[in-house]
């Protein structure tokens, strides 16, 4: 039986009531009863008409950055696959990179072993050829035609002291006058270990130029930590001959984080050129006796995907919330850059505008998704635009040279009791106009959902004994309804844009959660709390379950949207995916599990997106937001899906890493699994 139409036993979520399902035939799942009616048809009377031939002409279209451009988006000009036949896409080729992490019951809880690996790898596609990393940070080129390896390189991480196991993809850089040299062409990528590695992009060697041995040392002037504390699993941005970088850091962990300092270095030499330290305004940085930059511990960092605009000579960064997460009273006034987007020159790394979207963050609302760029058309006017998801479900759209809102944002009064510590609250936070909110910002007891009137009662009770003052409700003792939660609202994949349609498409979550603080002295007696080293409190985040293991929000948990650009209003909404992998039959057929990914869109007017827990890929008719097609995948993936279509054999490819989710109840893989029309 083919790996696509397996059927593996699972629950109904983690800490659940466990139901079984049995491996089952994938005979009448949709792929294969579409061929079997097909195949009854053509042996009727009446017979059937051949397919309709693939149009082979149209644009030869690559992929050349993580979003598709510079600035995101997700959107490509392929026209090939169209919403007439995207019904006829079958799997092409796997590509299996064998980096990949089970989780091990046996470790105890924060150890690295018990973390499974995440693979959320969007590739590139440059002159013919496919560029990724693997979960490992194996740096691989595929053939884009049959998936085969060309070549890889290995810069040898130590996975076993990483808790945090992924790597979302690689960067590319070319000269503009080729002469064939060595690293005419360069692929650059951030590590686990914070490396900053630079290999040929023809076979794979090190660019022995690049500070020496083809890698920079991220961790100078960031003080010491432990290795599983700082990373970098984002692509980094290329702007002319730099390279931009920002890191990760472990939530939820320490006042004494490495700080979130942004650098830019020299594509060729490897020298560091600027650093931006995300240190407020009027204070100084600071130097060790040899001079060198010693980067302000604990501040706001930039994990996920920067923006570049070379007209403008822009970096656009999305800003997490300064260290910790969820107290903040020990921030020392370093809550200036926090969860914001911020622009810097790209040439000197001076800020030229920056725009906050909360207010000292106690929530971990920080800002996951890349800033994506685009023209935004009012009124007879063309201005260039930044639309920036949120976790909270609250889509800013900034004119991208000032930094100004097009639509207008209101200060609101959000909640003010506060009975923890030394805490203090910011007194109001920005409320967009438009567009519409993705997420709801409060529920009520009596929103709570179940399977039956029982567990449904459970879940109310549970809503009901949380503080609950709608969104921007400070954590504390009793316990919060954290809604949105720190997964979102929007997450790091979202958002993609068609101008053709002037839309912008999201995948939301909508998952409840509960918020606690624990004092210091009783913290011992939960294990899976978050430390929060440095503060009174450690914090422990719960999901709000019902008793047979189903979220206690409103339904559905997954949606997927699409808004008009210009009016910020909603164009279409549906549930995304359903309970296949989670629930026997016929709760299987429920829609809107929670979600994790993103969407990218055709010009042809096809959105594709996995994201869900049904280990699906779909595709989705732009306009009507219509459900035309899927594929089943391996494992859940959670990554970006991309499409190119290849010169050699001229087809249009779509493809998506399928590993499974760090903190989803699926198996971690390694497919790397390509879509196409058949010949």
């Amino acid at each position: 039986m083919s790996q696509q139409l397996k059927s593996t036993g699972t629950s109904l979520y983690r800490g659940g009531l466990r139901w079984p399902i049995p491996s089952i035939s994938g005979a009448l799942k949709t792929a294969s009863r579409k061929r079997l009616l097909l195949l009854a048809l053509c042996l009727s009377p009446w017979g059937c008409a051949p397919p309709p031939a693939i149009d082979f002409t149209g644009p030869t279209a690559n992929w050349p950055a993580f979003g598709g451009s510079a600035g995101g988006g997700h959107y490509s000009t392929t026209n090939q696959i169209t919403p007439e036949n995207v019904g006829d896409l079958e799997e092409a080729w796997v590509y299996h990179s064998r980096d990949y992490r089970k989780a091990d019951s046996r470790a105890a809880a924060g150890e690295a072993a018990s973390y499974k690996s995440s693979w959320q790898m969007t590739p590139l596609l440059i002159d013919e050829t496919l560029y990724a990393c693997t979960a490992f940070n194996r740096i691989i080129a595929l053939d884009p035609v049959t998936g085969k390896e060309k070549w890889s390189f290995d810069p040898g991480v130590d996975i076993g002291k990483e808790l945090v196991v992924n790597c979302r993809g690689v960067s590319s850089w070319q000269a503009i006058e080729k002469k064939g040299a060595a690293c005419d062409h360069r692929i650059i990528m951030g590590t686990m270990d914070a490396r900053l590695i630079a290999v040929d992009a023809r076979n794979g060697e090190p660019c022995l130029d690049f500070d020496g041995d083809g890698q920079v040392d991220l961790t100078t002037g960031l003080g010491e930590f432990s290795q599983h504390e700082y990373a970098v699993s984002s692509p980094p941005a290329i702007i002319d001959n730099l390279i931009i970088v920002g890191g990760f850091v472990l939530d939820h962990t320490s006042t004494q984080m490495p700080g979130g300092v942004v650098r830019a270095y020299d594509v060729l030499t490897g020298k560091l050129v600027w650093y931006w330290d995300p240190i407020p305004p009027g204070q100084k940085p600071t130097f060790n006796e040899d001079g060198q930059p010693q980067y302000r511990r604990g501040t706001t960092n930039v994990w996920s995907i920067i923006s570049v605009d070379e007209e403008l000579d822009l970096v656009f960064l999305p800003t997490g919330n300064t260290s910790i997460d969820f107290y903040g009273a020990r921030r020392d006034n370093l809550d200036y850059y926090s969860s914001s987007v911020v622009a810097l020159r790209g040439s000197t790394g001076q800020v030229v505008w920056n725009y906050q979207m909360v207010h000292h963050d106690i929530w971990d609302y920080d800002l996951p998704a890349q800033p994506t760029l685009f023209d935004f058309h009012q009124d007879g006017e063309t201005v260039p635009a930044l639309a920036q998801p949120t976790k909270m479900g609250m889509l800013f759209i900034l004119n991208r040279e000032t930094g100004e809102p097009l639509f207008p944002v209101e200060e609101k009064p959000v909640p003010q009791h506060w009975a923890v510590g030394d805490e203090y609250l910011s007194p109001t936070q920005p409320f967009p106009s438009k567009p519409a909110y993705l997420h709801p910002h409060r529920i009520e007891p009596e929103d709570a959902w179940g399977f039956t009137f029982w567990d449904r009662g459970a879940c109310s009770k549970q809503i009901a004994a949380l503080r609950n003052e709608g969104i921007y409700t400070p954590p504390s003792l009793q316990g919060t309804l954290f809604y949105p939660s720190d997964f979102g609202g929007n997450n790091w994949g979202t958002p993609a844009i068609d101008p053709e349609r002037n839309l912008i498409i999201l995948n939301t979550r909508l998952v409840a959660t509960s918020l606690k603080l624990i004092p210091r002295d009783e913290c011992d007696q939960y294990p899976r709390a978050s430390p929060q080293l440095g503060t009174p409190y450690c914090a422990l985040i719960t999901p709000l379950m019902s008793p047979l293991g189903a979220p206690c929000g409103p339904r559905p948990w997954g949606k997927l949207t699409a808004l008009d650009l210009t009016s910020g209003d909603i164009v279409w909404e549906k549930p995304l995916g359903i309970f296949e992998e989670l629930a026997p039959w016929p709760i299987s057929l429920m829609e809107g599990p929670p979600n994790i990914g993103g969407p990218t869109v055709t010009a042809s007017g096809l959105t594709f997106i996995a994201s869900t827990t049904d280990y699906y890929l779909r595709a989705f008719d732009s306009e009507t937001g219509e459900e035309l097609w899927k594929g089943k995948l391996p494992t859940g993936g959670h990554a970006t899906p991309m499409t190119y279509r290849a010169a050699k054999d001229q087809k249009q490819y779509v493809i998506i890493s399928a590993a499974g989710h760090i903190s989803l109840d699926e198996p971690a893989g390694d497919s790397l699994v390509a879509f196409a029309l058949p010949d």
